[in-house]
């Protein structure tokens, strides 16, 4: 289990998949426009499902280390984050993260954001970590910004949007001394 001031940052439980469903059901008409696994994600068994293979994924080190965001005060679900394994041998991470629309403009996520990075440089030994996003995400690239990643450039239509259109991907990343 990770910590900041406010949050447990938990690594995948079936126990917090009710929770997770609830944030994610919550928050569909902000998440969906830049999240395509958010429709299928919206059933108790696709919720199931998709926890137990963050577990299995958790547990062999491989693809996705998911972790839960949890409010200490209240032991409200406010988000998730995680680290999607690019690269083992360097090795290279890409961040990912959402919030629960009640939750965002709280600072939660910088706190996550920081703490997890400090986790993948000094306890995974990283040499990357990138975090990338459709251009138009203000509010995902304000996180790593104000986290202090840096901006590296714009990959042109690349993406696919959940509506449909064509996008842009900005990716900002940090790299070891």
């Amino acid at each position: 289990m990770l910590e900041t001031k406010r949050l447990q940052i938990l690594p995948p439980s079936l126990k917090l998949q009710p929770l997770i469903l609830a944030a994610i059901v919550e928050s569909q008409n902000d998440l969906k426009q830049f999240l395509a696994w958010v429709p299928s994600s919206l059933t108790v068994e696709a919720s199931i499902k998709n926890t137990e293979q963050a577990i299995a994924n958790f547990q062999d080190f491989d693809n996705e280390l998911r972790f839960s965001l949890i409010a200490k005060a209240s032991g409200q679900f406010v988000g998730a984050i995680g680290l999607i394994i690019r690269d083992k041998q360097i090795p290279f991470f890409e961040m990912g993260y959402w919030l629960r629309s009640s939750c965002v403009g709280f600072g939660y996520m910088s706190e996550a954001v920081v703490t997890l990075e400090d986790y993948a440089f000094n306890v995974l030994k990283a040499k990357r970590v990138e975090i990338k996003m459709a251009e138009n995400n203000w509010k995902s690239r304000a996180v790593a910004e104000r986290c202090g990643y840096v901006y590296e450039g714009t990959h042109k239509n690349d993406r696919m949007l959940p509506n449909g259109k064509i996008s842009n991907t900005v990716v900002y990343a940090k790299t070891s001394l």
